[in-house]
């Protein structure tokens, strides 16, 4: 060992042996071991901001969630397939799976097909009385989604395209109890169903409504539900917008929620922080048929009424005007004269309707209601189905230029009518026009005498105009020009000459085809 000069072993001695042992030693100036210790690197450990937990919330609002389970009488599947159809399965046939095959095993079991959106199943066999709705068969599984309770006596509510085709239903609460539910109502405009399950005296935890007012686009949200037969699922995300149209109906007034919602949560809640319903989740948007993170829910301020409704009559009366609309775009309103491109462009009012009864007209835009301002034809379609029928309204009108007002007694919507606007797409076919036409050449259109006499058949149309950007086509009928009826080519070319001198630089096409009547706005000499 080497030593230093006073005979004591030297630094470099001592570091080498704590090196050795894994030790650290302690030295003073002189070099001289004060204290050995053993030294260990510590965990990593960080400090994390505060962040939301939803755990609260999860544990009040679980127990008021249930799935639920629809079933239908089915018969079984022949082997041979007689009795049914064959389920295609990426370009293959039922019957061309091998037999142990395990998809063709859960098939005959369950008869689901695992590409229903909706995460119904497809009833295999014959319907009629032997076979699928209404069959003799025993009562199997059809459909699986989410619902909640909405009373403590034991309503719930959930869509109806979760219960649609169902017979027997079955409330699984969050602890597993299985409780038979009854169909009280269901309302297949705004996609919401009430189930009623008997409770023998429990009362049950439920569940209320939020205030739409006090929804905020960022607000968080917690989603509750039974995605894939998973009961008891949460996820969560945030509002990212309200008011979405998703072309479902009239009343579409989504709001879009980005979180987790997979098939099987249809009919499930969404709750804020605060543990209250803000919408029930009814459509995503999936080009894969799974979840992307973007989700649509009825609000609750829609869900209430409807629901309120179904529970007290098991059905809904809604408000009707009886008038087939539109909405107006910029031509549009620039070829009548409005402001801006606002209100319901009245196509045509129903014979009979109270909108007709009131003097409503092709061409009128309805601007207001009750003195509020009507945005477009998808909110006055959605406040008057939200009145009662035999409500009195006013309405303001535009009508030649200027507003006037109109007093209707809402009449009840029909059970088979689409909306609250009247379906009028039930005109003949027009066939082609005589030989004797006139090209009306800045509007790319070929015009002859209909049939009946009213208004011009269009008989050609250049692809490369204004009108067939618009969507006009050859075999549609020009019943009015600004509101005017027409029934030649020199009546439309009067209108056009008198707009040119009001300074309008469009005129008003009503467009009559075998869908129905629609309004488009063309510009006048190539004006765009």
């Amino acid at each position: 060992m080497l030593k230093n000069f006073n005979g004591r072993p030297s630094l470099a001695t001592v570091l080498k042996a704590s090196t050795v042992a894994g030790i650290t030693a302690a030295v003073l100036a002189t070099g001289v071991p004060l204290e050995i210790t053993r030294s260990y690197a510590e965990a990593v450990k960080v400090q994390a901001p505060a962040v939301p937990s939803f755990a609260n919330v999860v544990d009040a609002v679980s127990p008021a969630v249930v799935s639920v389970r629809v079933e239908n009488r089915v018969n079984p599947v022949s082997d041979n397939n007689n009795d049914g159809f064959s389920f295609d399965f990426n370009g293959r046939g039922f019957d061309d799976l091998p037999d142990d095959h395990p998809l063709k095993r859960f098939f005959k079991q369950f008869g689901q097909d695992p590409n229903d959106q909706q995460g119904h199943s497809r009833r295999f066999g014959q319907n009629g009385p032997n076979g699928g709705p209404g069959g003799k068969g025993r009562l199997r599984p059809v459909a699986q989604g989410s619902g909640f309770f909405i009373s403590e006596d034991g309503y719930i509510v959930t869509n109806n395209h979760v219960v649609s085709d169902g017979q027997a239903f079955v409330a699984v609460t969050n602890d597993g109890t299985e409780l038979d539910a009854k169909l009280i109502g269901k309302d297949p405009r705004t996609d919401l169903a009430v189930l009623k399950v008997d409770g023998k005296g429990k009362k049950f935890t439920y569940v209320n409504w939020a205030d739409d007012n006090n929804v905020r686009v960022g607000d968080w949200v917690v989603a509750v539900g039974n995605p894939f037969g998973l009961g008891g699922t949460v996820t969560a995300g945030i509002v990212s917008a309200r008011g979405r149209d998703i072309g479902s109906g009239p009343y579409d007034d989504y709001l879009q929620v980005d979180a987790a919602v997979n098939r099987g949560n249809s009919g499930g809640p969404t709750f804020n922080l605060s543990g209250e319903v803000v919408g029930i989740n009814t459509a995503i948007f999936s080009p894969s048929g799974g979840s992307v993170g973007i989700a649509f829910a009825i609000p609750a301020s829609t869900a209430k009424d409807v629901v309120a409704d179904l529970m007290k009559d098991g059905q809904v009366s809604r408000g009707w005007l009886g008038v087939q609309i539109q909405p107006v775009t910029k031509d549009i309103a620039e070829s009548i004269g409005l402001s801006e491109p606002s209100g319901a462009l009245v196509v045509a009012p129903q014979a009979g309707s109270p909108g007709d009864k009131a003097g409503m007209k092709a061409g009128d835009v309805v601007t207001a209601l009750n003195g509020e301002t009507i945005k477009d034809a998808r909110d006055l379609s959605r406040r008057i189905g939200a009145m009662q029928p035999g409500s009195k309204v006013e309405l303001s009108v535009w009508r030649a230029g200027k507003a006037q007002p109109l007093t209707v007694e809402l009449g009840t919507l029909p059970i088979d009518q689409k909306d609250a606007s009247a379906d009028d797409s039930n005109q003949p076919q027009q066939p082609e026009a005589p030989a004797s036409e006139k090209a009306l050449a800045d509007l790319g259109l070929t015009v002859g005498p209909s049939d009946d006499g009213k208004g011009l058949a269009i008989t050609d149309i250049d692809p490369n105009s204004d009108a067939a950007d618009k969507g006009i086509k050859e075999g549609e009928k020009i019943t009015s020009v600004n509101n005017q009826e027409v029934s030649s080519a020199d009546d439309i070319v009067k209108v056009l000459n008198q707009a040119k001198k009001d300074g309008r630089t469009r005129a008003l096409f009503q467009i009559q085809s075998n869908e129905g009547s629609r309004f488009v706005a063309l510009p006048i000499n190539g004006q765009g």
